[in-house]
């Protein structure tokens, strides 16, 4: 009797034709065949990977995004609503990426210009949250071209790919905020003998980063060397957001305002002009005159302005946001039971303090900081379980640590 000669039940190679022939019950499957499907399920689960990260994204309308802002975020009211609008079509864009269709969004990358301390990080941040995608934020200030000491611009998605626990399909729809963009302005329109590293070079090396391309990102950060292995990023759906202080923008602003030609119609118009707050006339112009390259410009065409912080914005910065920095102390003090409340004089002197030093909201942590640093170490060891500040202490510890400091220094 012929000995029977297995075949595949899929393909129908005989077993001779195969290295492997595995056995299952009434069938049998070559190692071909499951390199083959291994393929398949490989491709079905990265497809259905990104159609799930795109439906588990939690997209909100405009208002909706503003009204959470408004619970982080005092004042600003105007780049609130820019950057609700531009995150909105953005993951709009993403979802709309699902349907075969011929019209092509492009992306909305934000600029945002503003004093320090006025909230450019974190309304970045806050957004971030809300949406609960990775967030970055890198400092432009040590990016470097490629060869000198410093970092490479592709170390800007290492830092997302961390923050997606290098999941990189989730890093893929991330957003990066870029700080400090305005200190890689170009220093001058002159020619130099010395080479501008960590200016022009650096814009050059973001244009495709910004507008979308396909990046080797080296996973742990630091140099490129040909024997390592990278992970390929597109950048073509990262939201890039950029904040800068730009230092004496306002110079340029209020030079291009007070061009007029004679007449009293132009003069009434140089009149109303806010000269607090030359920031709202921000145009790209401007941003160009400051340094930085009108390709990268037109690779962020969302421009925003941060208004300068009042006195009852820092008022109520104090007391109002879920994270309100008051708020923060009378939890730290709650950790050692105790009850921790401040009356309206000392919250109303620290503001004008924090006006005076010109620090914006971060001047207003200093202060505190500075208030209650004898409060935070004393209290711990003792049995106080209650701590009243009022105007008459911020004043007498704000001098005591001044005239300390003026010691030292004398």
């Amino acid at each position: 009797m012929a000995k029977e000669v297995l075949d595949c039940s899929f393909c129908g190679r005989k077993k001779p034709e195969t290295n492997l022939l595995i056995a299952g019950i009434n069938a049998h499957i070559c190692d071909k065949c499951i390199e083959q499907a291994h393929g398949i399920v490989l491709e079905e689960l990265k497809t259905n990977g990104k159609s799930k990260l795109v439906a588990d994204l939690i997209l909100k309308k405009p208002q909706e995004i503003r009204a959470f802002l408004d619970q982080y975020v005092i004042g600003q009211d105007q780049t609130k609503k820019v950057m609700a609008v531009a995150v909105y079509n953005h993951y709009k864009r993403l979802m709309q990426q699902q349907l075969n269709d011929d019209v092509d969004i492009e992306k909305s990358n934000i600029i945002m210009v503003g004093q320090t301390g006025t909230g450019k990080t974190l309304v970045a941040k806050t957004i971030a949250r809300m949406l609960d995608v990775p967030l970055a934020i890198v400092d432009a200030t040590v990016l470097t071209e490629a060869g000198y000491v410093g970092e490479d611009v592709e170390s800007i998605l290492t830092r997302l790919l961390q923050a997606a626990d290098y999941d990189v399909h989730k890093a893929e729809r991330g957003i990066v905020f870029i700080d400090e963009i305005d200190k890689i302005a170009r220093k001058s329109d002159n020619p130099s003998i010395t080479r501008d590293v960590s200016g022009e070079g650096v814009q050059q090396a973001l244009l495709k980063l910004l507008e979308g391309t396909v990046v080797n990102v080296p996973p742990k950060g630091g140099r490129k060397h040909p024997d390592q292995k990278f992970v390929e990023v597109n950048t073509k759906d990262i939201l890039f957001i950029a904040g800068g202080a730009f230092d004496g923008i306002e110079r340029i602003i209020s030079k291009r305002l007070n061009r007029q030609a004679v007449g009293y119609s132009t003069s009434k118009n140089v009149d109303n002009i806010d000269k607090d707050n030359l920031l709202q006339y921000i145009i790209p112009k401007d941003i160009k005159d400051f340094g930085l390259i009108p390709e990268i410009i037109g690779r962020l065409p969302v421009l925003t302005h941060m208004d300068p912080l009042d006195r009852e914005t820092l008022r109520a910065i104090l007391t109002e946001p879920k994270n309100a920095l008051i708020k923060q102390y009378q939890k730290l003090f709650a950790m050692d039971d105790v009850d921790f409340t401040i009356t309206d004089d000392a919250l109303d002197f620290i503001v004008d303090k924090a006006l005076e030093y010109k620090l914006g909201a971060r001047g207003l942590r200093s202060l505190c900081e500075a208030i209650l640093t004898d409060a935070m170490y004393e209290l711990p060891s003792s049995d106080e379980k209650m701590l009243l500040i009022d105007k008459n202490y911020t004043e007498d510890t704000l001098n005591k640590s001044l005239l300390k400091r003026l010691e030292i220094a004398s």
